[in-house]
């Protein structure tokens, strides 16, 4: 066994404490596995990395949020907010740095940067492919990312081990356990199009097969409006919607169009109750629309994991609920450390499934 060294830029502090803290209780040890590091950045925008420890022969781990534009700086006396392009070329500084000498590598992003440009159509970049490429050259061994947009991008480094971590387990524990479902027989889970369809399958059979229900986006596709083809009808493919309690799935929410309008369209169908459980919330538009349709009573709360930054008024929201994931990822570098297979880790269907099972048995005795 290597010893274990983490870094962790300023844009995943909190969430590399806990790793660091998880990792500490599971070895029953008080040693810190954070790697003293400097992020420095200058008035022009430029920066650098500098590592203030030995690397040497040791079993590297890098976590990043390359979303959280949380991190500011002064650039010719303004605030500047960090985008993910400088997140990403800190994660190089951070490679630059330490200069091959750790005897392995593993970037943890959850968060997969350019994950939304991961296919080549006509004459665009594939931002994506080329960003895991460069990474690989630069000494990468292992990737790990979450809930990947597209998981055939590891396509692009098809000689490295490239992990995709599924954690919507983990969301629907969260909001089963807080929620307190009694009849989960009232429970559909929704798709926003039918490209999510497998996502929201997977949630149906975790819950036990529960009625599954999908959302057609016709669009104009003669016309672009920030960055979109508009969407013209929203048709629901599904049960029902009356009197049920919809469970909407997505793998993040951008703008938070898409998923609003669906949670709009499911209480016009007359559904009881609306949950929206998504990996990465990143509200690119800010929140002012989920205020308004939680108000106007078009969804009971979204759930979300902390893998990506979201800003602390939106955590204290009464609509919005952040789940810890930093244990899932802890056990992921503790095993791999040790050697051993983080299969059961990737996808923990199976023992959720178990979990669930137990909590509808519970909460039904209660009807």
């Amino acid at each position: 066994m290597k010893d274990l060294k983490i870094i962790v830029p300023p844009n995943f502090t909190s969430f590399g404490d806990k790793v660091n803290g998880h990792i500490q209780r599971m070895r029953g040890t008080d040693k810190n596995y954070l790697v003293d590091t400097d992020f420095v950045r200058f008035n022009n925008g430029e920066g650098k990395v500098l590592v203030k420890e030995t690397l040497r022969d040791s079993d590297l781990y890098i976590m990043t949020d390359v979303t959280n534009y949380g991190i500011t700086y002064q650039a010719y006396g303004y605030p500047h907010h960090m985008m993910p392009d400088e997140h990403f070329t800190d994660i190089k500084r951070i490679l630059s740095a330490e200069c091959g000498h750790a005897h392995k590598r593993t970037l943890i992003m959850p968060y997969l940067y350019e994950s939304r440009q991961d296919k080549k159509e006509d004459r665009e970049s594939l931002d994506c492919a080329n960003a895991l490429d460069e990474l690989e050259r630069m000494g990468v061994n292992e990737f790990i990312t979450c809930d990947v947009h597209n998981k055939a991008i590891m396509n692009a480094v098809p000689n490295r081990p490239f992990e995709n971590v599924y954690l919507s387990d983990a969301l629907m524990w969260d909001m089963l356990c807080h929620e307190r479902i009694c009849d989960f027989s009232k429970i559909v889970c929704v798709s926003t199009d039918e490209g999510g369809m497998k996502r929201a399958k997977f949630f149906s059979g975790l819950i036990g097969n529960a009625e599954l229900g999908s959302f057609y986006k016709q669009k104009d596709y003669t016309k672009v409006i920030d960055g979109k083809n508009p969407i013209i009808d929203h048709r629901f493919l599904g049960p029902d919607m009356q009197g049920k309690y919809a469970i909407v799935v997505d793998d993040m929410i951008a703008s938070g169009s898409s998923i609003l309008d669906t949670a709009k369209s499911l209480k016009k169908l007359g559904a009881e109750k609306i949950y929206l459980i998504v990996t990465f919330a990143l509200f690119t538009s800010g929140i002012d629309k989920f205020d308004e349709y939680y108000q106007n009573g078009m969804f009971n709360k979204v759930y979300a994991s902390n893998l990506c930054y979201v800003p602390e008024e939106y955590l204290s929201k009464p609509w919005f609920k952040s789940v810890d994931c930093s244990y899932r990822l802890a056990n992921i570098i503790n095993e791999l450390n040790y050697g051993h297979s983080i299969g059961e880790l990737i996808s923990c269907r199976t023992e959720t499934a178990v979990k669930i099972k137990k909590l509808r048995k519970k909460n039904e005795s209660y009807k």
